[in-house]
């Protein structure tokens, strides 16, 4: 089946399982060339930015995993909540791996065309990372 007969929630869970897969490329596939994040500080539109930020997350947290907690879908719009688990194991904005597990929280919501994700709004529990990771005195 191709991606555009798939529901956006099903495109959505696919990329999803690419992510736990630890296929990065096919992940990808769920953002269209010129997506847009809201809410990722520094990541400029494109599908080649987008990519640089997840290869920097992978390199940091290799093999974390992706867990849909609850999605709810409409018209063009899938909104979900959802957990990124993983371990610590790269260098993290000038912070040296720790080996430190980590257990992240957000939510977003994905705005959909043709199959692809065209915009995405998120809020992830940057805070609580960093808690974990050490990064603020605690871990």
């Amino acid at each position: 089946m191709k991606r555009d007969e798939l529901s956006n929630q099903e495109v959505l869970e696919r990329a999803i399982d690419s992510w736990n897969r630890g296929d990065l490329a096919q992940y990808l596939r769920l953002y269209s060339d010129d997506v847009v994040l809201h809410g990722y500080a520094g990541v400029e539109p494109g599908i080649a930015n987008v990519g640089q930020f997840y290869e920097t997350w992978w390199a940091a947290f290799p093999a974390s995993q992706l867990i849909l907690d609850d999605a709810v879908a409409a018209g063009d719009k899938v909104a979900c909540r959802f957990r990124i688990t993983g371990t610590h194991g790269g260098a993290f904005q000038g912070m040296a791996p720790t080996g430190c597990p980590i257990s992240v929280s957000g939510f977003t919501i994905l705005r959909f065309s043709g199959g692809a994700c065209v915009e995405r709004w998120s809020l992830v529990d940057s805070l609580g990372l960093l808690t974990q990771i050490g990064a603020l005195g605690a871990g």
